[in-house]
């Protein structure tokens, strides 16, 4: 069964679509969920939960699921699968403080469900009505790949229709902290969707998920993947060791290098771009690469350009 991408949302600095992303140089400003979102609803949301709703909206309108304000597809076939390592870490340490000071008398009630590591998942879900499989992916660097093999899995087993599949890293104080350095604030979201239900309602297709490996050798992993791929690999993504241990004869993307660290977002942002690429020219399946031999493990996805026609699964 063929896994097509219907749907690209991009919420980071200077980039808001797939187009912008790809030729970004530097971030530009920041991304106001107020503007795009309303003010409503948004009070005592955490900023990655706030991100992360952004994107949402603008994929599930690319991909003609959300007009003016309603779902125009079935809310129970459509799942939401969320990445983010570091997410809500700030409301966490924030309510651990405040126990380890003043004891759960000092917590507010209008912090504590942000204290649960699905908020982001499950906001998404209640704001727009996807009553599908809900899934927080928090992994380490190859979450947001992952999330996007999760996806494509219960779209292959019926579970659903359509799948969401958001990456979003905040960047505050407490998660500077953690990584050692800036931090995307922003991320990017695909709308993955089998070929019937593409077919179905006429979707534009962006993109089709091609092969996947999970491991702990970069260089394997992309050997395995590429194999597959009898037109060969036009290019990758990789950021910082992983870019090493890939092919310097091909056009290769280090998007940490632009936006700062990644993380949980990364793989989807690396979609997001590739998309973008396709847009632009790119006639060939890229790699996306997340994770190093330095982690507990890295994981790799090819991502191909749709063939004309666009929206006919016959094509792939």
């Amino acid at each position: 069964m063929s896994i097509f991408v219907t749907g690209v949302g991009v919420a980071l600095p200077g980039a808001d679509s797939a187009a912008e992303l790809a030729a970004a140089l530097h971030p530009v400003g920041t991304v106001d969920p107020a503007a795009d979102l309303g003010k409503k609803g948004l009070r005592y949301k955490d900023r990655a939960t706030q991100l992360g709703l952004v994107a949402a909206r603008r994929v599930l309108s690319d991909a003609g699921l959300l007009r003016d304000g309603t779902l125009t597809a079935d809310g129970t076939r459509v799942a939401v699968l969320v990445s983010s390592n570091l997410g809500n870490v700030d409301t966490a340490c924030r309510v651990a403080r405040t126990i380890a000071e003043e004891g759960t008398r000092g917590l507010s009630p209008m912090d504590t469900p942000n204290a649960s590591s699905n908020i982001i998942a499950s906001e998404i879900a209640i704001r727009f009505g996807l009553h599908g499989p809900n899934l927080m992916v928090c992994n380490g660097p190859a979450s947001g790949i992952d999330a996007m093999r999760w996806a494509t899995a219960l779209l292959r087993s019926g579970r659903a229709d359509q799948a969401v599949v958001v990456g979003v890293e905040p960047d505050n104080e407490i998660v500077r902290a953690l990584v050692g350095g800036p931090v995307a604030d922003g991320g990017a979201a695909l709308v993955l969707e089998h070929a019937g239900a593409a077919r179905s309602r006429g979707a534009t297709v962006h993109a089709v998920i091609g092969g996947h490996t999970r491991g702990a050798d970069v260089a394997a992993g992309f050997r395995e993947v590429a194999a597959g791929e009898s037109a060969g690999i036009a290019g990758w993504y990789a950021s910082g060791a992983a870019a090493k241990a890939l092919p310097a004869d091909l056009p290769g993307h280090d998007l940490a290098a632009t936006w700062g660290e990644l993380s949980g977002a990364l793989g989807v942002v690396q979609a997001a771009a590739a998309i973008g690429g396709f847009g632009a020219g790119t006639d060939g399946p890229v790699c996306l690469v997340a994770g190093s031999d330095e982690d507990d493990g890295s994981a790799a996805l090819v991502l191909r350009p749709p063939s004309p026609p666009a929206s006919g699964p016959d094509a792939v």
